[in-house]
């Protein structure tokens, strides 16, 4: 299929050869005329895929806990930037500042910062947290107030783009994307070479067409996030999929209307994601002297939380089926088999051992 962006990137090829993946992955997500966000509804039934917060309010209210946490930790300043990067359609705030009512000066002290640079989401945004005041919106994070920040990001680390290199022989070269005799795009390999003094340990041992990823920009966004809070004091919480130890592999998927697809059929079309090296980011952070938690899963926090009363809560008096929708939910967020285990729950800040 011809999309109005594989038109341009074809237009590119031509003139400038083989684009790397993290470059590709750039203009599918973030061009601002046929990119993905500036053009799709990427989130829901009637988008590509679901995200933790659609699934159950219960999800935003858990964060709710831990901000409230966080911010009595460091204090109780006031004002306070409660900022989230990445806010989809603002359901997980909505959500979080629901638990923030039974907490008034948290409220009162917050003042709510959305990080989102897709017009189209900025009004669905504006409308599901129409109800509530202070609120402002931002191109960057580094657009916010300097005073203390609590931070969190659910999903926003796995699109940012990353740079895959093969295995060829004793080098190992780029993957970068091509086009065949008919204007197809393919996959190819590049000119770039990776340092082998930046590859995992036994990178030697793997057989030839093994794959490393590394996303140079995700770690010099946690550098800044990290050099922000030093310098604001605060936390910063990430949740998301990958792994805890850096290892090999092609993690690069594309979703469309909830099922995966090929990476290079509908460039700007399709959601491009890859699974974040939290090891990596983990050294990252420690490096920026900040305070980081062991990386936990999804399912260990929310239940550290009270995901299990918050659910009986909320089914309390309810009908038999209004409860077992609540258990579907809770279950979905936190199982192994299911959301539980795959999502990592990344935090660092200023805070030594909060809990």
């Amino acid at each position: 299929m011809t999309t109005p962006l594989k038109s341009r990137i074809t237009k590119h090829i031509k003139s400038s050869g083989p684009l790397p993946l993290a470059e590709y992955m750039h203009w599918c997500m973030a061009d601002p005329k046929d990119g993905y966000y500036a053009n799709q509804e990427a989130i829901g039934a009637k988008g590509d895929f679901i995200t933790a917060p659609e699934i159950s309010q219960m999800f935003g209210e858990m964060i709710g806990i831990w901000a409230v946490e966080t911010w009595e930790a460091l204090g109780k300043p006031s004002p306070f930037n409660l900022a989230e990067l990445g806010p989809g359609k603002g359901t997980l705030m909505q959500d979080l500042l629901r638990i923030g009512n039974a907490v008034p000066e948290f409220l009162d002290a917050a003042q709510v910062q959305m990080i989102e640079t897709s017009e189209k989401l900025i009004d669905a945004q504006k409308l599901t947290l129409d109800e509530y005041e202070n609120i402002t919106w931002r191109k960057s994070i580094q657009d916010i107030p300097s005073q203390p920040t609590v931070l969190i990001a659910n999903e926003f680390l796995d699109v940012l783009p990353i740079r895959q290199y093969i295995k060829t022989g004793n080098e190992w070269r780029e993957h970068a994307i091509s086009l065949d005799e008919d204007d197809n795009l393919i996959w190819t390999l590049g000119t770039g070479l990776m340092d082998k003094d930046s590859l995992p340990e036994h990178a030697e041992r793997e057989p030839d067409g093994a794959v490393f990823e590394i996303s140079t920009i995700r770690e010099a966004f946690i550098a800044n996030t990290a050099e922000l809070i030093k310098q604001n004091t605060g936390a910063a919480l990430f949740i998301d999929y990958g792994h805890g130890k850096t290892a090999f592999g092609d993690t690069v998927q594309a979703m469309r209307a909830h099922e995966y697809t090929d990476i290079l059929t509908e460039p700007g079309f399709a959601d491009l994601t890859s699974h974040v090296d939290f090891d990596a980011l983990t050294k990252i952070a420690q490096t920026a002297k900040m305070h980081v938690s062991p990386l936990t899963k999804q399912g260990e926090f929310l239940l550290s939380k009270g995901l299990i009363e918050r659910a009986g809560q909320l089914g309390h008096q309810q009908s038999p089926e209004i409860q077992e929708q609540l258990t579907q939910q809770a279950e979905r967020l936190a199982l192994p088999d299911e959301m539980g285990d795959l999502f990592k729950v990344f935090e660092f800040g200023t805070i030594k051992n909060k809990d």
